[in-house]
């Protein structure tokens, strides 16, 4: 991937073939749980600790499904707000049932 990507339409496909082991994705559900947990906490006890905890957590689960399961390197150090995005943009097609569509376009 040596040219940059110039939209997020165009980046989608390629953050799913990124996440293709549905092992990593696991890991990264638990990543977007634990996030939506701190930022609840956040809110619910105005302690600022909870965001770092949040983001350290997810991050070690995300990045853990990269390193370990899918073995290739988290798009996130290249595109963080796209890969943030599609975090939570893939837990939530997977929780409504249209994420192995995703998946099957782009050949994943």
């Amino acid at each position: 991937m040596a040219e940059r990507i110039a939209s997020f339409a165009d980046f989608w496909p390629v953050y799913l073939r990124a996440h293709g082991d549905p092992r990593c994705r696991a890991l990264h559900y638990a990543a977007a749980v634990t996030g939506i947990v701190a930022l609840a906490a956040l809110i619910a006890t105005s302690d600022w600790r909870w965001l770092l905890g949040g983001v350290i957590a997810s991050y070690t689960f995300a990045w853990v499904g990269h390193f370990f399961v899918e073995k290739n390197v988290p798009l996130t150090f290249r595109y963080p707000l796209w890969s943030f995005l599609a975090d939570y943009r893939m837990f939530f097609r997977w929780l409504a049932g249209g994420l192995g569509e995703d998946l099957a376009r782009a050949g994943a």
